[in-house]
C-alpha cells in the first residue's frame, strides 16, 4: 500500500466511510429521540384530550369542574398541572397551576398580564372554527410547546354544544422513558470492516485508479447498506414499542377518566380512549382500537412510513460519501493539496471572500436543496429535517403530474397549475422576450454604430433610460397603462376607433401585456452589448469586403454576426437565465392572472413557498428550476463554444 495509487484509494475509503457511518450513526440516534419525543407529545395529548372530554361533560363550568382538574391530575403523576379557561367572561374556570392560588386562585376573572392565554385561546378556536368550515386540516387546534425542564405543555380547545367555549392547559411532565443512543458495535463494523477488505482485495487487484476506486466504492455501499439495515430495525421496533406505551397509556387514562366520571355523576356514552390520540389538526392516528389494541396493518404502515425516511437519508448519504471516495481515489485530493500548498499565500489573502461565500451563497443553496427532500410546511417548521423527511415525494409529485387537460362535460379544461403547463408558458415567455431583446437591441446598435449619425449621445441616453429605470417601478407604470378603463393602452386604441381591451381577462392578452413590458426592459442590455461587440470589428474587414464587392447583406453575415458571437452569446445565455426568473413583471403586471395561466416557474414557486407555506414542495420547484437552467446553460456553452476563449 506504498504507492500513491493504493494510497489515496485507501485514505478516500477511510475517509469516505468515516463520513458516512458517523453521519449515518448521528442521524440515527436523532431518529431514535425522534421517536422517544413523538410517543411523550402523544402521550401529553392524549391527557389533555381526555380531561378536555371530562370538563366538557362537567358542563365546562362550576364546581363539578373543578373537581374533575384537581382528581384527574392528582391521580396521574405525568401531569404537573392543568387549567381550564372560559372565554364568556374570561373566566379561569379551575387550576392545579402553582400560581394560581390564594387571591389569584379559580374561578375568577383573567387579569391583564394574563392576556398571552386569551390570545392562546383565541389561536385555539380560530383554528378548530377555520378547519371545521374548510372540512380540512389546515391550522394547528393543539399547541405542544416544549418548556426548558424538558416537560410539554398542551394547549386544547374545550368544545360544548359543537362550539369552542374554552381551551384546557396542561403541563406534561418529562417523559420516563429517556431515548437510546444509536448502537455503536454495527457502526464500528461498518466503519472497519470494508477498510480491511479492501486492504486484503488490493494485493490482488492491479494497480489501476478505476479498478481501486470501484473496489472500494463497493465495500463503501456494502458497509453502509449493513448499517442502515441495523438502523431500519432498530426504528422499527422504536417505532413499534411507541405505539404500544400510546396505547397502553390512552387506555389507562381512559379508565381513570371512566372511574372520575362515575364518581361525578357525569353522564355520556363511555370513553373512547382512540379518539384522543390525534395530531395537532385533530386528525385522530388511528393505530389501535378503543379497548387498546394496536392494528396490526397500521403499526406496520407507520412502521414502513419511519423506515422509507431513514432509507432516503441513507441513500442521501451514500451519493455524498461515494463521491467523497472518487474524489480521494481519483487523486483529486491530492492535486487539491498540492495546489493550497503551492499557492498559500494567495489563498490566505482570498480566504475571507472563501468564507463569505460559503456563508452567503453555498450554505443557504444547499440547505434549500436538503429543504426539497422533506415535507416542510408553516406548521411543522419546529421540526428536524429527519423528523419532516419524505424524500423524493416532492419531486415525483412535480413531475409524475402529467394532468396538463382534463375532459369534462363542458368540454377541455386546462389545469393552470401544472407544472408542464407553468413550464411551458416560462419557455414561451423566455423563447419570445429574449428573441425580442436581441432583434431590437442588435437594429438599434447598428443604427447607432453609423458614422456621422447626429445626436448619437443623447439617442444613446434616452435609449438606455429603460434599463436605469428600476423594473419594478417599470412594471407598475406598464400595468397601469394598460388597465381597461384608464390605461393610455386602451385610449389608443379607442382614439382609432377599436374597442377597450381587458387585458388580464385572457391568458394571451395577458402574456401580451406582460411580453410588452419585458420587451421595454430587455432591449437596452442587447444593444450595449451589441454596440460595444460592433465597435471592436476592424474597419479594414468591411473595406476589403467592399473591395471585393460583397454587399452590405453579406457583410453583415460574414463579417458582423460571427464577430458578435463572442460577445453575444454569453449575453444571450445570461439573459435566458435573467428572464426565466423575472418574478417582478409576472408578479406585478399580471399576478399570474387569470386563474393563474400566465405564472412561470419562479412566480409559483414563490407562491406555494409564501402564499400555499409548503416550504418543502417549493424548495423542489426552485431546485428544479436550477437544473433546468443548469442543463440549458451547459448545453448552449458547449454548442455554441462562445466561452472558449475567455
Amino acid at each position: 500500500m506504498s504507492t500513491p495509487v493504493r494510497r489515496h484509494a485507501l485514505i478516500g475509503l477511510a475517509v469516505a466511510g468515516l463520513v458516512g457511518v458517523l453521519a449515518a450513526w448521528l442521524l440515527l440516534g436523532a431518529g431514535r429521540r425522534a421517536t422517544t419525543g413523538f410517543r411523550a407529545e402523544r402521550e401529553a395529548v392524549v391527557s389533555a384530550r381526555a380531561l378536555a372530554e371530562l370538563v366538557a361533560r362537567a358542563g365546562a363550568q362550576g364546581d363539578q369542574v373543578r373537581q374533575a382538574v384537581t382528581r384527574f391530575t392528582a391521580g396521574d403523576q405525568s401531569i404537573r398541572s392543568a387549567r381550564v379557561i372560559i372565554f364568556e367572561g374570561l373566566s379561569l374556570e379551575a387550576s392545579t397551576f402553582p400560581e394560581d392560588v390564594g387571591d389569584k386562585a379559580a374561578p375568577r376573572r383573567l387579569a391583564k398580564e394574563e392576556k398571552p392565554l386569551f390570545d392562546q385561546g383565541q389561536r385555539l378556536r380560530a383554528a378548530a372554527e377555520t378547519n371545521r368550515e374548510d372540512q380540512a386540516s389546515m391550522k394547528e387546534e393543539i399547541e405542544v410547546t416544549p418548556m426548558a425542564d424538558g416537560s410539554l405543555q398542551v394547549a386544547a380547545p374545550l368544545s360544548r354544544d359543537g362550539a369552542v367555549v374554552g381551551f384546557l392547559q396542561l403541563i406534561a411532565a418529562p417523559p420516563a422513558v429517556v431515548a437510546q443512543a444509536a448502537p455503536w458495535w454495527p457502526a464500528l463494523l461498518a466503519f472497519i470492516v470494508p477498510i480491511a477488505l479492501f486492504a486484503l482485495a488490493t494485493t490482488v487487484l492491479p494497480e489501476r485508479r478505476l479498478a481501486l476506486s470501484v473496489a472500494g466504492l463497493v465495500l463503501l455501499m456494502a458497509g453502509l447498506l449493513g448499517f442502515a439495515r441495523v438502523g431500519s430495525s432498530t426504528l422499527a421496533g422504536d417505532r413499534g414499542a411507541a405505539e404500544n406505551a400510546v396505547a397502553s397509556h390512552a387506555t389507562a387514562v381512559g379508565t381513570r377518566a371512566a372511574t372520575l366520571a362515575g364518581e361525578l355523576n357525569l353522564a355520556g356514552q363511555p370513553f373512547d380512549p382512540s379518539a384522543w390520540d390525534v395530531t395537532v389538526f385533530s386528525k385522530p392516528y388511528g393505530v389501535f382500537s378503543p379497548t387498546g389494541q394496536v392494528d396490526s396493518a397500521k403499526l406496520e404502515a407507520a412502521t414502513v412510513s419511519t423506515v422509507a425516511s431513514w432509507r432516503s437519508l441513507f441513500w442521501l448519504l451514500g451519493g455524498i460519501s461515494g463521491l467523497l471516495l472518487l474524489f480521494f481515489s481519483t487523486g483529486l485530493a491530492a492535486r487539491l493539496w498540492s495546489i493550497l500548498v503551492t499557492n498559500r499565500g494567495a489563498y490566505f489573502y482570498v480566504s475571507p471572500a472563501m468564507v463569505g461565500m460559503l456563508l452567503l451563497v453555498f450554505f443557504p443553496f444547499f440547505y434549500g436543496i436538503a429543504l426539497s427532500f422533506t415535507g416542510s410546511t408553516i406548521y411543522n417548521t419546529d421540526k428536524s429535517i429527519p423528523q419532516i423527511w419524505v424524500g423524493l415525494k416532492n419531486y415525483t409529485e412535480i413531475i409524475s403530474d402529467v394532468k396538463v387537460a382534463q375532459h369534462s362535460a363542458g368540454g377541455w379544461a386546462i389545469n393552470y397549475q401544472n407544472f408542464y403547463w407553468t413550464l411551458w408558458v416560462t419557455v414561451a415567455w423566455t423563447i419570445s422576450n429574449v428573441a425580442i431583446g436581441v432583434t431590437v437591441g442588435l437594429i438599434l446598435a447598428l443604427i447607432l454604430n453609423i458614422k456621422g449619425l447626429r445626436f448619437r449621445p443623447i439617442y444613446r441616453v434616452l435609449l438606455i433610460l429603460p434599463w436605469a429605470v428600476p423594473n419594478y417601478i417599470t412594471a407598475l407604470i406598464w400595468k397601469g397603462m394598460f388597465h381597461q378603463q384608464f390605461g393610455v393602452v386602451n385610449q389608443v386604441l379607442q382614439m382609432v376607433g377599436m374597442d377597450p381591451v381587458s387585458w388580464f381577462e385572457k391568458p394571451f392578452t395577458s402574456f401580451l401585456a406582460c411580453l410588452a413590458t419585458n420587451g421595454w426592459l430587455s432591449f437596452p442590455f442587447m444593444m450595449v452589448i451589441s454596440l460595444g461587440a460592433l465597435q471592436s470589428i476592424p474597419a479594414d474587414l468591411y473595406e476589403a469586403a467592399r473591395v471585393d464587392g460583397a454587399s452590405r447583406w453579406r457583410q453583415f453575415t460574414s463579417i458582423t454576426l460571427p464577430s458578435l458571437k463572442p460577445a453575444l452569446v454569453p449575453a444571450v445565455i445570461l439573459s435566458v437565465v435573467w428572464t426565466f426568473n423575472m418574478f417582478n413583471i409576472i408578479y406585478l403586471v399580471s399576478a399570474g392572472e387569470p386563474a393563474h395561466s400566465t405564472e412561470i416557474l419562479i412566480t409559483q414557486a414563490y407562491k406555494l413557498a409564501f402564499e400555499q407555506y409548503r416550504y418543502g414542495y417549493a424548495a423542489a420547484y426552485s431546485t428544479v428550476i436550477f437544473g433546468i437552467l443548469l442543463l440549458y446553460g451547459t448545453w448552449q456553452n458547449r454548442v455554441t463554444k462562445a466561452t472558449e476563449g475567455i
